[in-house]
């Protein structure tokens, strides 16, 4: 594979074609500084393959506090002198990116102004940033080399400047964001350029890469494909090694790290663009590069040099070594879910993977896989995430494991409803690889004597609080995305007190036809987590949905549902074929006896901690 061969950066050479490219992880000390956390983060990726690991940006100016564990440049050296040696041990390059959020950052922390090269607004807080001065801007273009000193200092191979997304570099060189008249904005080009050429000077023969954003999804003002190579070049003939080509501005966040509704490398047509006038100079493809093979046809087809692959390695840090093993079919799949590795929101939450939840708990989680001395025969009662995880890890542990599932076929919801279903795929590939026999028709009834039972029997349609009269057609959303149920024809009302994907999802399906009642002011309000709920919006929209809004549902009466305005009390009917429940859910009844419970069984919850209690339970045999 090309994808396996070395790539020259500057002066320097990394092992294969795959970074790890820079991500908030919170993982850092409140003081502003890297842990071992991140240590032990970054050590895994490299131990797994990967060739160049860039770490998550570091402010290089104390005006910039973007997120509360955004690490600091200035306090930064013994982390990345730690995070060097780890990922040094294992043959891969360690590059510090290097950061300032400008605008797009927060006061909330440092209680200061923003910086920006204009006074635009930032999109989510709507504060107005500080025109920045001379001398202001002499001081970032300082913090800027200073900081590739300290990162060189403590053994970094290199530095990553940011002119991606969340970036002050990006916002002068954008028509959106930089609006003056003087020299900063009669050449939008010329603070990334001083700042290019100061890192240079600082990191001598060390590598200096950029990770620039191509197509700032705003045409009217902002870069577009078309002004990209130009740019690009530009900026390399002031310095660079290599160019990490993104997307995306303060108008399309969400578009940045997109969800499963966008196709997965996205981005290749510009980035071949970009390529093509950068002949000489490695290019990296990023943007939804989760499989192996399309990361393999890029490098192959002139799209780009290198590939970046940061989600997909951390749904499964050895992906690289499976690769070069020949284990390709082996990659556990990024469901690209942004369910817990999107996690700069206002929780603070550590990154990590639904399907791999060891993923930024390194230094906590205990080995899953370690050798029982005592095997044991197991019975897993259903096959759904939980259970397929539970019986994958105890069977590796050395156990004799089988799975009895009441239904014809494994996952549950997640094989019926969201993105979930290449990850029920793995684990019922997984769970046969390792001896696991699944038996279908049958519930714990089935317990041979001396098995230990795990129960992981899912959860159940929840209480229903509303009034359902005789002759209402009332369907549970499971029974619908599992083919057990067939709608009626006619208009469908979806009711939705969640506001995730599910009941989303299915009301995109049915376009016209359906009405989402939601109780919120916004359709899917949880799915901002995610980076989807803008997104979801516009695509239900498209689709021609019936969103109502602040409304609680009140009955369901043959062809039509009751709703009542949460602020007024003033109740209205819609008509409806059909209600479509997507409520709350509640656990299967508990089974006497059982050794351990895992996932939905416990408390309904999410693939999340499915994947984790699954593996508790296996490990607790």
């Amino acid at each position: 594979m090309r994808l396996l061969e070395p790539l020259v950066l500057g002066g320097t050479t990394a092992p294969n074609r795959v970074m790890f490219g820079p991500h908030v992880t919170n993982l850092g000390a409140l003081d502003r500084t890297f842990t071992a956390r991140h240590t032990a983060y970054y050590e895994r990726r490299a131990r797994g393959g990967c060739g160049v690991v860039v770490i998550e940006g570091a402010s290089v100016h104390d005006s910039d506090w973007p997120y509360e564990r955004a690490p600091l440049a200035t306090l930064a050296a013994d982390g990345w002198a730690a995070i060097a040696t780890a990922v040094h041990a294992h043959g891969s390059l360690a590059i510090a990116g290097l950061d300032h959020a400008g605008g797009q950052g927060s006061s909330a922390y440092h209680q200061r102004e923003l910086w920006a090269p204009s006074r635009v607004p930032e999109v989510n807080s709507r504060e107005v940033p500080k025109w920045m001065e001379a001398d202001d801007i002499a001081a970032v273009v300082a913090g800027f080399a200073g900081a590739t000193k300290v990162a060189i200092d403590a053994g970094c191979d290199g530095v990553e400047i940011n002119a991606g997304q969340h970036s002050l570099v990006r916002q002068f060189l954008s028509g959106l964001t930089n609006q003056r008249g003087d020299e900063w904005g009669q050449d939008r080009t010329l603070f990334a350029r001083q700042i290019i050429e100061a890192v240079r000077s600082a990191v001598g023969t060390n590598v200096m890469g950029l990770r620039l954003s191509c197509d700032e999804l705003a045409p009217w003002a902002g870069i577009t494909p078309e002004m990209a190579p130009e740019i690009a070049t530009a900026l390399v003939a002031a310095g660079l090694d290599y160019v990490v080509m993104v997307r995306g501005s303060i108008f399309s966040v969400e578009k940045t790290r997109p969800d499963f509704h966008e196709p997965a490398g996205h981005n290749i047509d510009v980035c071949r663009t970009v390529k093509a006038a950068l002949p000489t100079t490695p290019v990296f493809l990023q943007g939804s590069v989760i499989d192996p093979g399309q990361a393999e046809w890029a490098v192959t087809d002139g799209v780009s040099d290198g590939v970046e692959m940061t989600r997909a390695q951390i749904a499964d840090p050895d992906l690289m070594a499976k690769l070069a093993g020949g284990q390709a079919d082996r990659v556990r799949p990024c469901l690209r879910c942004n369910q817990t590795c999107q996690v700069r929101d206002g929780r603070s939450p550590v990154v990590t993977c639904v399907g791999e939840p060891s993923s930024g708990r390194e230094t906590e989680d205990p080995d899953w896989y370690a050798t029982t001395t005592r095997p044991r025969d197991v019975l897993v009662v259903g096959a759904g995430v939980a259970g397929l995880e539970a019986a994958r890890v105890a069977a590796l542990r050395g156990h004799r494991v089988r799975v009895v599932e009441r239904s014809s076929q494994v996952g549950g919801i997640a094989a019926v409803t969201g993105p979930g279903a290449p990850l029920v795929q793995w684990l019922a590939a997984e769970c046969a690889a390792a001896g696991v026999s699944i038996e279908f028709g049958l519930d714990e009834s089935a317990a041979r004597p001396g098995e230990l039972i795990i129960q992981a029997t899912g959860a159940q349609p929840g209480r229903r609080a509303y009034e359902i009269a005789p002759g209402a057609v009332v369907v549970d959303v499971v029974e619908v995305h599992s083919g057990a149920v067939t709608l009626p024809d006619g208009p469908i009302a979806l009711f939705d007190p969640i506001g995730g994907p599910i009941a989303v999802g299915l009301a995109e399906q049915l376009g016209e036809r359906a009405t989402l009642i939601t109780q919120d002011q916004i359709a899917g309000n949880e799915l901002s987590r995610t980076g989807d709920l803008a997104p979801a919006n516009v695509r239900l929209q498209q689709q021609g949905v019936t969103v109502a809004k602040r409304s609680i549902l009140r009955a369901a009466r043959p062809g039509e549902v009751e709703l009542e305005d949460r602020f007024s009390g003033e109740r209205r009917t819609i008509a409806a074929a059909a209600l479509v429940d997507c409520g709350f859910r509640l656990p299967t009844e508990a089974i006497a006896g059982v050794h351990a419970q895992a996932g939905d069984c416990v408390a309904p919850r999410t693939l999340h901690e499915a994947v984790l209690e699954g593996r508790r339970a296996a490990l607790s045999v």
